[in-house]
């Protein structure tokens, strides 16, 4: 953060001082007591099962609700003060704002765009969302470890209602805003994807109209909220300003393509696995070409970012030879049909037979039943040779992938994942290829983790 005093913090978000007003805070905002920053500023949420206030005392400084053994900046609530803490630092900062929101791929993309301006700018200019930390609380921390030197911070926004992205974008007003998609993920919080879309669009609302909107020009929903908006529009998609085109895949499925703008073509070859990174890739160029960067750079350093967050499409071979995919970070039928689409690629090109393990999918609301079963449906239609279904809540992709009688898949119903673990060790082998894959609340990661770590499987991750 950019160093201020007790004092300067105060006056950002109305709070009165409980120490000496002119220790300076150097470091960033933090909420979590486990990992304390040096010089920083922790931030004492009060939560439904843990209260921050308890474990402040051996803070630098706190942001606080009431008084701690630490110096701490008393409000009355302290999310919208760390708010207003992180607007008072953007408006200080002489950076390109770039905001990014979508149903899926938003942390997939906000990676390729970080790793570009990285690439381009140095890794010490580029501030971006850690993980998907793209809340009430996450925006603010994000902005609080950008510095003087910071010339771009990438922001991914996510939205549990209407109003939710406007907020955010009035801590941290985008230069560059981006729309990826509308999907189905959280309708059952909205009710209808014309409803997550109305939400999804205040982010380009947010904009000035020297800003730039990039929006997925295969998505109507996305491509509708250009009139929503006063800035240019920049287009990415398989018709869009930016496009790609003679799309290969390797034998771990990862992408080679060929990236267009403004009439011209440029090679990039990304690291990561999955047909659906294309598209992730392409809108990360797209919001970087906005700032003005040469497509051909951006190119270029698209096919030398790394992956930066785990368990998204994370591919490991193990010593036999088993090729196992955790891709179990969170899950909706979108970004499950990427997967499977991936994992069959991956199969087909190393003639290996492909196993999916699906858990539950969350937040589907009334479409829960009838969102499992099309997941079961897409399994079968791709060609998926055996479907590990964990969990009864999860049982609508058995049912799915039953309906389709020309093509239905080997299917495995199983408890929890304790099960799951304990079929694939016993039915799977060196020649087959793994894909894990369900929303968070169901941790399925640790069946990707025990699958590897076997003793007679440890291999290259």
């Amino acid at each position: 953060m950019i160093p201020r005093t007790l004092a300067e913090i105060a006056d950002a978000v109305g709070g009165s001082i409980h120490g000496p007003a002119d220790l300076v805070v150097s470091g960033p905002a933090y909420v979590d007591s486990r990992t304390p920053v040096d010089g920083g500023l922790f931030v004492a949420v009060v939560g439904e099962h843990v209260d921050g206030h308890q474990y402040a005392d051996h803070a630098h400084a706190v942001l606080g609700s009431r008084p701690t053994g630490a110096p701490t900046i008393v409000v009355d609530d302290v999310v919208p003060a760390l708010g207003r803490l992180a607007r008072h630092v953007v408006d200080r900062l002489d950076a390109t704002v770039l905001a990014l929101t979508g149903s899926q791929g938003k942390t997939g993309t906000k990676d390729y765009l970080a790793g570009v301006l990285a690439t381009l700018a140095g890794a010490d200019r580029v501030v971006a969302t850690a993980a998907n930390n793209n809340n009430e609380i996450g925006v603010p921390l994000t902005v609080l470890r950008a510095t003087g030197d910071t010339a771009y911070l990438v922001v991914e926004m996510g939205a549990r209602g209407i109003g939710h992205i406007g907020y955010l974008c009035s801590i941290a007003p985008p230069d560059v805003a981006a729309v990826l998609n509308v999907g189905s993920a959280h309708v059952g919080e909205f009710g209808s994807r014309e409803a997550i879309a109305r939400a999804k669009g205040e982010i380009v609302e947010s904009l000035a109209p020297s800003g730039v909107a990039v929006l997925n020009a295969d998505d109507p929903l996305t491509t509708g909220m250009a009139s929503r908006t006063a800035a240019r529009t920049v287009s990415f998609g398989t018709h869009g300003d930016v496009s790609w085109r003679e799309v290969r895949l390797d034998e771990l499925g990862r992408p080679s393509f060929e990236l267009g703008f403004d009439g011209q073509w440029h090679p990039v070859t990304l690291q990561q696995s999955g047909g659906h990174q294309v598209a992730n890739a392409a809108a990360a160029a797209a919001m970087a070409i906005a700032t003005g960067l040469a497509a051909a750079d951006v190119a270029a350093a698209l096919s030398g970012v790394a992956a930066a967050s785990p368990w998204r499409m994370e591919v490991g071979r193990r010593d036999d030879g088993m090729v196992v995919v955790n891709d179990a970070y969170n899950a909706n039928p979108e970004s499950m049909r990427a997967a499977l689409e991936a994992l069959v690629a991956i199969g087909r090109s190393g003639g290996r037979r492909t196993i999916a393990v699906l858990g539950e999918m969350k937040e589907l609301g009334a479409e829960h039943l009838d969102g499992h079963r099309a997941v079961g449906r897409v399994a079968a239609e791709l060609g998926v040779d055996v479907v590990v279904v964990v969990g009864e809540a999860a049982a609508g992709i058995s049912d799915g992938a039953q309906d389709v009688a020309d093509a239905a898949p080997q299917v495995v119903p199983v408890p929890g994942r304790e099960e799951a673990v304990a079929w694939v060790r016993h039915n799977a082998g060196a020649g087959d290829a793994v894909l894990v894959k369900a929303s968070r609340g169901a941790a399925l990661e640790w069946v990707a983790r025990q699958l590897l770590d076997d003793a007679d499987g440890r291999g290259e991750r």
